[in-house]
């Protein structure tokens, strides 16, 4: 097993340098931050920690809201930079937790431990939906000027498009452990959101 740390302090200086660019209002060092908070507080649930831990840090490394492919990018860059740290079989299951965050669907990892640790940084990649209204409210205008460039009537369209195939899936988060603690007020978040973008506010 393998459970020492990949992202070393150096690592974490040219991550930390990317995620405090100007124009990330949501994906920068504090989503980073509440992401590896979760991960301690759950770890005893987490098959290779270091593997979680290294997929967090590089989960939004590369982020441009005009793109489509920050993720893949993003577990590019993570496979470049942790080459020789991680043995190929370990850096491939890093990258497959990295990519799933872009349609948050599992990945197509074989193992159970594997898939369990993938749902796990999935549900913890969307703890914010089940924060307190404020937290929650905050969260969702950053994300708003992040997508500055997008017109109003549009915003609101796609982003009302997102919420809805969260709330209709049977279940937003993939683990027990998540589902207990933020599936309904996530759900009450969702609803309360859609609601103020379907509506003239």
């Amino acid at each position: 097993m393998e459970n020492e740390t990949l992202i070393d302090d150096a690592l974490k200086n040219e991550l930390s340098a990317l995620y405090q660019a100007k124009d990330r209002h949501y994906h920068g060092m504090a989503h980073i931050k509440a992401m590896l908070a979760l991960a301690e507080e759950y770890r005893a649930l987490l098959d290779d920690p270091g593997a979680v831990e290294a997929a967090i840090w590089f989960h939004d490394a590369v982020y441009d809201s005009r793109a489509k492919d920050n993720e893949a990018k993003s577990a590019a860059l993570a496979k470049k930079r942790l080459a020789g740290r991680a043995s190929p079989h370990r850096l491939a299951r890093i990258a497959a937790m990295i990519n799933a965050t872009a349609t948050h669907q599992l990945p197509p990892l074989r193992g159970e431990n594997a898939l369990n640790d993938a749902a796990l940084l999935l549900d913890m990649d969307l703890a914010i939906l089940g924060a307190e209204p404020a937290v929650f409210d905050a969260y969702e205008s950053a994300v708003r000027l992040e997508y500055g460039w997008v017109e109003e009537p549009m915003w609101r369209a796609g982003r009302a498009a997102v919420l809805k195939s969260f709330l209709a899936r049977p279940h937003i988060f993939y683990t027990q452990s998540f589902r207990d603690r933020f599936e309904a007020p996530a759900r009450k978040n969702l609803d309360r959101s859609l609601q103020a973008l379907q509506g003239e506010v």
